[in-house]
């Protein structure tokens, strides 16, 4: 698995209303989208710096992953994500290498990316999401 880039950072955030504005102001950075993925019970906001984008998360329902994550922790760095070409063949390599998986194989995510989780017990500690833009391929 040799990921192109870092795709994103994924910060949990209690309110997009009142994180997005920070990012905005002390950073000169815009928001450039909000979505919901219903899915994953999560709301986002995308900032672009250079080629990696801030993606903040702020959960939808009390027993979401977010809302989970900030009872636990507080509001901070969620996740890491990379890049990849292929996302089945990486998930495979990393299976076969003994990673743990949250996701055996891919789902849908925020941006019509496809993504899925290594879990932090695997990875020392940091939740990873590798990501394929699958809509770049034809």
């Amino acid at each position: 698995m040799k990921p192109k880039h870092i795709e994103h950072i994924g910060i949990a955030v209690r309110s997009l209303e009142e994180s997005i504005p920070f990012y905005e102001k002390v950073f000169g950075l815009s928001c450039y989208n909000i979505e919901e993925v219903a899915e994953q019970q999560v709301k986002t906001a995308f900032f672009k710096v250079g080629d990696t984008k801030i993606e903040l998360l702020e959960s939808t329902g009390p027993d979401g992953p977010i809302s989970k994550f900030i009872e636990k922790r507080g509001e901070g760095v969620h996740h890491i994500a990379f890049a990849v070409d292929n996302i089945e063949e990486c998930l495979e390599q990393a299976d076969k290498s003994g990673v743990r998986l949250i996701d055996s194989s891919p789902r849908g995510g925020a941006e019509g990316l496809s993504i899925a989780f290594l879990h932090p017990k695997s990875t020392f500690g940091v939740l990873t999401e590798l990501c394929e833009d699958k809509s770049k391929k034809k």
